[in-house]
């Protein structure tokens, strides 16, 4: 890969360079795959860490035999390490965007509102192993809960789909037989479908206005118009208006224009502005839609080599630029010290190793009885020798503990404990310290996950107002009602409420 400094690289890009490194690691990858073409769908979402909340007898029973295999032949195409892959995240740990309801399929139905296959991913206070859950909605404030049509499940923020991540209109992004279209839909350039061929004046890309936010190279600006028309045909709207938001508190308003059906249309800004409450009824162009994968955008940088990427997401950008790199290296390797190469460390003015025996890390090149002799000396305040200093110093705080941290807040356990083995053995006994304070923190954050989704834990006091339900705080018990933050709140609530915009009253 080509070497650029550090300080002239996006923070985006390095986020998504930890995200592809650690999120979603290679024994995942195979488990699900060999899963998946066994026809075992669930055992490739429980290989992805996707809990599935449906059950597609109790579809059957309530929808009937005909959308039961609609939903069941769409699961079978699922491949749920692709979809953690390409999962919506959130700087600057790059984590799965938290309380996030996101459509991946929708079901038309005659006199009934369409029943959308969605997947959720847990509030930030039971973030722990980033696990998701896949589910069925239907459309109004009612969805199937352990596929036995339940009420929506109140302790979740929110049970609705969002309209700015939905991957309804993007299934390349986590159905296996669709991958290949990758390449056409990631910001390259917007081509036809071979198996729709255009006349040669829709081939031709339109000319695209620039806009003063999307100068940075990660919005897909050129295909825009042909991904707004997707949009609009699937939401049975003509060409017209749509927006797309360029930032907290920016949303570009444009409209699709063309002389007739059979030309592609490209977009413009509107000439009179919309009030607010016409804008916000407008379709939102999806977040995938709106900039580049950023899949392509590592590899042009040249942060990422080809084979580093989702074996799916390699065989769509067959031209990715950049040389493969050897197994095993990199930031996402698991850095192992075996017994032919061991540490070295400066003992007593000689050159001493460090290595595994017997499963537990040691000094070599001391023998049993000085190293019970230098133990009771530590023991009675002594200076201890640099090999059992070095040897200590890797049980407490080793080089590679940002390592662990990463795959413990990615939920990688099983990696974050191989990385653990690979440095101290098997049969190493942890000592106080940051590694071990990590190691408890994942524990309980475990807990913590497991009692949300259980429902035991609300995640704020109107929790249960989303569904339509009574507030879970006993003194509000009405419908609808949201009472004010107070001490009691929690302060994830707190600080994402005191965020909201205020008025200037002057400046010095």
């Amino acid at each position: 890969m080509a070497l650029r400094p550090a300080n002239t690289i996006p923070s985006h890009l390095l986020m998504w360079q930890r995200v592809r490194e650690y999120a979603v690691p290679p024994s995942m990858i195979e488990t699900a795959a060999a899963r998946r073409a066994a026809g075992d769908w669930a055992g490739a979402c429980a290989a992805a860490r996707v809990d599935v909340d449906l059950d597609l007898r109790a579809v059957r029973h309530r929808h009937g035999t005909f959308l039961a295999r609609r939903i069941r032949a769409d699961l079978r195409r699922l491949a749920p390490d692709l979809l953690r892959w390409h999962m919506p995240r959130k700087a600057p740990d790059g984590r799965l965007r938290d309380g996030l309801t996101l459509s991946l399929a929708q079901y038309r139905r005659e006199g009934s509102p369409p029943l959308h296959l969605v997947v959720r991913t847990p509030p930030a206070q039971a973030d722990f192993g980033q696990r998701m859950s896949l589910a069925l909605w239907e459309g109004t404030e009612h969805a199937l809960r352990e596929g036995t049509g339940n009420d929506a499940p109140t302790h979740h923020p929110h049970p609705r789909p969002d309209r700015r991540f939905r991957l309804d209109l993007h299934r390349h992004l986590w159905d296996h037989e669709q991958s290949g279209e990758l390449a056409r839909r990631c910001g390259a350039g917007w081509a036809p479908s071979p198996a729709r061929p255009s006349p040669s004046h829709v081939l031709a890309r339109p000319a695209v206005p620039e806009l003063p936010d999307t100068r940075d190279g990660s919005w897909a600006v050129a295909d825009w118009a042909a991904e707004a028309e997707l949009l609009l045909r699937a939401e049975g709207l003509p060409r017209g208006a749509f927006t797309v938001r360029l930032g907290t508190r920016s949303r570009a308003v444009l409209e699709l224009v063309a002389p007739d059906d059979s030309h592609a249309p490209t977009f413009r800004q509107l000439r009179e502005p919309l009030p607010p409450q016409e804008v916000a009824a407008l379709p939102m162009l999806p977040e995938a839609a709106a900039r580049v994968l950023p899949d392509l955008e590592l590899l042009r940088a040249g942060l990422i080599a080809a084979d580093r990427l989702h074996p799916l997401v390699a065989a769509a950008l067959d031209r990715a630029s950049g040389p493969p790199a050897s197994p095993g290296t990199g930031p996402g390797a698991v850095p192992m010290s075996p017994a032919g190469d061991p540490h070295r460390v400066a003992c007593r003015g000689e050159v001493h190793r460090i290595a595994l025996r017997d499963g537990v890390l040691t000094a070599v090149d001391h023998g049993a009885a000085q190293l019970r002799r230098e133990a009771l000396l530590v023991a009675l305040g002594g200076p201890p020798l640099p090999c059992l200093r070095a040897i200590d110093e890797a049980h407490r705080d080793p080089e590679t503990l940002p390592a662990v941290r990463e795959r413990l807040g990615h939920g990688d356990v099983a990696g974050a404990l191989a990385v653990v083995e690979g440095l101290l053995g098997p049969g190493a006994v942890l000592r106080e310290g940051p590694l071990r304070d990590e190691l408890e923190s994942a524990a309980a954050r475990r807990i913590d996950h497991g009692l949300f989704r259980s429902g035991l834990v609300t995640v704020h006091p109107a929790a249960g107002t989303a569904a339509g339900g009574r507030a879970a705080d006993p003194r509000y018990p009405e419908t609808g009602h949201r009472p004010r933050p107070d001490r009691r709140t929690p302060h994830a609530v707190r600080s994402k409420l005191s965020r909201r915009a205020r008025p200037r009253t002057g400046m010095a």
